[in-house]
This record gives C-alpha cells, structure tokens and sequence, in this order.
C-alpha cells in the first residue's frame, strides 16, 4: 500500500517515494480508456532509447497519489478548520477511513514509510489507545455514523499490533461508523512478523483484503536492504490467509534494489504470481537518504542506472501482462476480473495515497499521526510527531497541523493529472467544460508538451493528450507539466523529488 510495501499515505508526505488517502475529484464524464489492455509481450518490445532515459532519469517529478501533492499543506489549515469541516459533512455522505500505524519491528533500509521500530509493546498500546480516542473525538464532529466503504490498515507494520487490540479498534470503528455489508476492509502485512492469531483477528473483525510486502526473492537482494524474508514465510502467510478466508490479495514488488537484476526480478514476479494475488504494485526504489538517513546505509555503488532499472521494469511487466495481469496506471497490475481492472475499463479508476482505487468515496478520513485526509474543501494531515500527536488527542482536540484549501484551479488541475495517471490518457477540452473553462487555458501547457511529443513521450490529437505503452513509466513527467506548485518549488529550489525512472 506503500513504495516498500506500506501506507501511501506517509510516503506522499514528502512525495518523495511511491507509497496513501483519498484525493476525490469532481469529475462527471471520464475521458474513455482503452477498452483492451496493452500488453508488455516481451521486455525488449518497451521503449529502450538509453539516450532519451539518461535524460528523463535526471529528472525529479512528484508521483501524484494527490494534487496538489503534499509538501504544498501550509498551517493555514488546522484543527479548528478540520472540525468546521467535518461538522459540515452530510449524513448521506459516503467516507473511507484510513488508519496509521507507524511502527516496525526492524527497519528495511529501502524504507520511506513514516515510522519507527521499537523493542517492546508499550508504545504500539500507548499508540492505540489515543487512536481509539480520536475515533471517538471525530465520530462526535461528524453528523451522525456515517457509511465507510473502504477502511485501510497501513503503516509501518499493522501488524504489529496484537490480535486482541486489533479486535477492539474494529469493535471502536463499528461503533462509531456504518461499515457497508460490501465495505473493503485492507490491511497491511508483514509476512515476517505475522502470526496465526493475528489472521484470525483480522479474519474475525471483517478483514477481506491483505496487501504483502514481498519487493524481491533474492536473499541477496533481500541482506543488502536489511529484510531478509525467504519465500516459504510469504507462501506460509498467504496459506494462513487463504485458510481464514481473505483470499483478496495484493502484492508489492520492487525494482532498483541494490544487487538486483533483470533476470531476478523477472524471476520474483513469476514466483509471486504462484501465489495467486489479485493486483501487484511495482515500485522503483526512490533513493532519497536526504529525507530517510537510514537509507545511507545502503550502498549506492550497487544501484542499478537508469537504464537497467527500466528493464527490471520490463521485466516484471512482461510476466504479469504474460500471466494474464491488466497493466493499470503507472505501476499497479490487476487479475482481469480483479475490481481495480474492472473500474480501468469503465473509465472510473482513481489515484489517491493508497496509490490506484476503485474507491469513488469523495471523503477519506485518516487517524493517526502523520495521516493525511481529504474533504470537499481540501486536504487535512495529522502531526507527523508521535508526541505532539499523543497531546492533542490525549487533551480531548484534533491533531490536525496543517493541510490545503483547494482553489478552482486546483480542482481543475486535480481533475486533469488523476485522469492522466489513471487513463494515461486526458481530453482537455472536457477537462475544461467540467469546470467551466475555455479550452486555451492550456496553451501554455501544450506549448511546453511539444518537446515531450517530438521524443515520443505523449501524443496529441487536437485537446486529447495520451501516453504511449512504451512511456507508460514516465506519465509522471507529462501530469508534471500540468503542475504550477512544482514550476514555483523548483524555481525557488524547494523542490526534491524521486526519480523519473
């Protein structure tokens, strides 16, 4: 859920790693996508000029699990503007709920998640117990149980937190809000560390989906980044999870790991699919030691360039389209009949935190520190520290530190990049008819798109933009185009992001 196979949700905090939250648009008449999915037959068949890769490698854009992305929140939104909104939902309103857990029992060097490991419980229960409390705080805000579609353990490790526990934040949520007879129920998990007792916790309070960190089988591989996890203790965790029940998974794979190959990486994804998930999200490493200092640990002599890293791509890509998997949007594949491929096809797949959703609910509310959530009005992020969280709640108040109000532009911009990422491909000019703009509002746009035309990276047909199969990994570069923030935070170099590629 996730870069490293975690929560969205942090990692866009910083957007600087691909890994969740809602970003709901207001759109009404999606651009339609292909109706037939395009393939990856073979690797070679993906666009391969190493000239054109060294350029769009060097180039650092956002990856858009929101707009505007989330290093633009500012202060002017608080918890006083959180509760006004929250307060002004309708009853009627559908929601989906997300749930922060930040910790881990050890720390994968690859890591963007915001999290923290520790050594023994206390904290994990001090934690849980103030996220119990602001389930109640909100819950008393809003106008009556609202109804909750989607709910989406991510972290961190979920986990982590014992079976019984578990059990009694579901019970709080139930209690507090209309969990729909046909609501998703996610969770994160770790394969190292879960038990049969937490799958029948999770089983029990309705859990349906369960998302597997795996990134690569390579115990090579696996020692450079700290996460040694042998293929028997994924397979065991899958037949647990199969046994109770949850037999929807998803799996995160991982390319641009030290000491990665192409033939490895191909040879993770075809073990991975005999496991039978139902989607898989595939990440490229974003090496950002920056923002993540234990990232420095990593040695950067083993990183593969660019142009290897677009063939473990590749790679990976070929097996799954190979095996029968939809490619959908930017790095997510889905079985055929799996619901994100189904809403690929109707032309209503969304992008939010969580990465590619068919979720339309237009309210994601986040507990937890560092969660984010998005309403009608903009965007809203709880503090990132543990302890300012933990006084907030603890003194009966939201946590609420900063966040966005959404101007039209914005909206309309939102409109525009979500379709790009979800379609990769956009009509402008019903982009502008649903928000009641003229079509030359993206001359500017256009004129700056001819570049990326002329090196095959976007096509264009009169207002209608589309992304080739071949540069389906640089889609980012295109939404980027759309993007004024990004044009202000490079000019005044605030901006720093993953790469490319």
């Amino acid at each position: 859920m996730r870069v490293q196979g975690r929560a969205l949700q942090n990692q866009d905090n910083s957007d600087m790693v691909a890994p969740m939250g809602q970003c709901p648009t207001t759109h009404k008449a999606p651009v339609q996508p292909p109706q037939t999915p395009r393939l990856y037959p073979r690797e070679q068949d993906v666009f391969m000029n190493p000239e054109l890769l060294a350029r769009y490698d060097g180039i650092r854009v956002p990856r858009y699990t929101s707009y505007p992305t989330a290093p633009h929140f500012n202060g002017a939104v608080d918890a006083g503007q959180y509760r006004q909104w929250l307060s002004g939902l309708a009853v009627d309103t559908p929601v989906s709920l997300y749930l922060h857990i930040p910790f881990c029992e050890s720390m994968c060097w690859y890591c963007g998640c915001h999290t923290k490991v520790v050594a023994r419980y206390q904290p994990v229960a001090e934690y849980l117990e103030q996220l119990r409390r602001e389930i109640d705080l909100v819950a008393t805000l809003v106008p009556g149980r609202l109804r909750v579609g989607h709910l989406h353990w991510g972290g961190g490790t979920p986990n982590m937190v014992a079976p019984d526990d578990f059990s009694a934040v579901m019970a709080t949520l139930r209690s507090r809000f209309e969990l729909t007879g046909d609501a998703e129920i996610a969770v994160e998990i770790d394969p190292r560390t879960l038990t049969p007792g937490h799958v029948r916790a999770m089983a029990g309070a309705g859990v349906n989906r369960a998302s597997l960190g795996v990134q690569d089988f390579d115990p090579a591989v696996q020692r450079a980044v700290n996460r040694l996890q042998p293929y028997e203790t994924t397979a065991g965790a899958v037949a647990w999870l199969h046994a109770a029940g949850i037999t929807a998974l998803n799996f995160d794979l991982m390319y641009g790991l030290p000491g990665q190959t192409v033939a490895g990486c191909r040879d993770t994804a075809e073990r991975a699919l005999g496991l039978r998930p139902d989607r898989l999200a595939v990440f490229g490493y974003a090496h950002v030691p920056w923002m993540k200092t234990h990232q420095r640990r990593i040695d950067e002599a083993a990183l593969p360039d660019g142009p290897t890293r677009w063939r473990q791509f590749a790679a990976i890509a070929g097996a799954l389209t190979g095996a029968g998997f939809e490619p959908i949007g930017l790095d997510h594949f889905a079985a055929p009949g799996d619901e994100l491929a189904v809403a690929r096809r109707a032309g209503r797949l969304r992008r939010n935190f969580q990465g590619y959703t068919p979720d339309a609910s237009p309210v994601l509310i986040g507990f937890g520190a560092s969660a984010i959530g998005a309403l009608p009005q903009g965007y809203v992020q709880n503090a990132p520290d543990f302890h300012r969280y933990a006084e907030a709640v603890t003194a009966g108040g939201l946590a609420v530190t900063r966040g966005l109000v959404l101007s039209a532009d914005d909206r309309l911009r939102r409109d525009l990049i979500e379709r790009l990422m979800s379609d990769l491909a956009v009509d402008l000019g019903q982009v502008a008819a649903r928000h009641g703009v003229e079509t030359g509002h993206f001359d500017d746009e256009l004129e700056k798109l001819e570049a990326l035309a002329a090196d095959g990276v976007v096509q264009r047909d009169g207002l209608r933009l589309t992304i080739p199969e071949a540069a389906r990994p640089l889609v980012r570069v295109v939404a980027a185009v759309f993007d004024p923030y990004l044009a202000t935070s490079q000019q005044n170099g605030t901006a720093r992001h993953s790469r490319a590629v």
